[in-house]
């Protein structure tokens, strides 16, 4: 009778280890399921931005350009330039988001103002 128990335990488990390999195989299938959609949530959600981006700039290029027009009476002059350069400013928000186009840096805009001796250019 022990002898039968001891078997019937080990059956048990070599069951479970079966088993609890099985669910860790799951396991791993599942996080590199739920990995794989993270990272498409991320494209989506960059997606959402620099599209949300663009057409920000473009709306208010074409609304300064309309208050231009309206209260200067310029016609459809400002809302045209306006608008160009709304389109223009989202186009390069939406390089720079995207990593296509780098920033300036702080120190480059001091350096095309100032010599090496710290100095101006008009030397004062």
């Amino acid at each position: 009778m022990a002898e039968d128990r001891k078997e019937s335990l080990e059956e048990r488990m070599k069951r479970l280890d079966a088993e609890l390999a099985k669910r860790r195989t799951d396991d791993k299938l599942a996080d590199a399921a739920e990995e794989r959609a993270a990272d498409s949530r991320k494209g989506y959600a960059v997606a959402m931005k620099l599209s949300s981006e663009f057409v920000a700039a473009i709306i208010v290029g074409a609304l300064l350009g309309y208050l231009l027009d309206r209260f200067a009476g310029t016609g459809p002059w400002g809302m045209i330039v306006l608008l160009l350069l709304g389109f223009c400013a989202g186009v390069l928000n939406v390089l720079r988001s995207a990593g296509k186009v780098a920033s300036p840096h702080p120190m480059d805009r001091m350096a095309g103002r100032r010599d090496g001796n710290g100095k101006s250019e008009d030397g004062a």
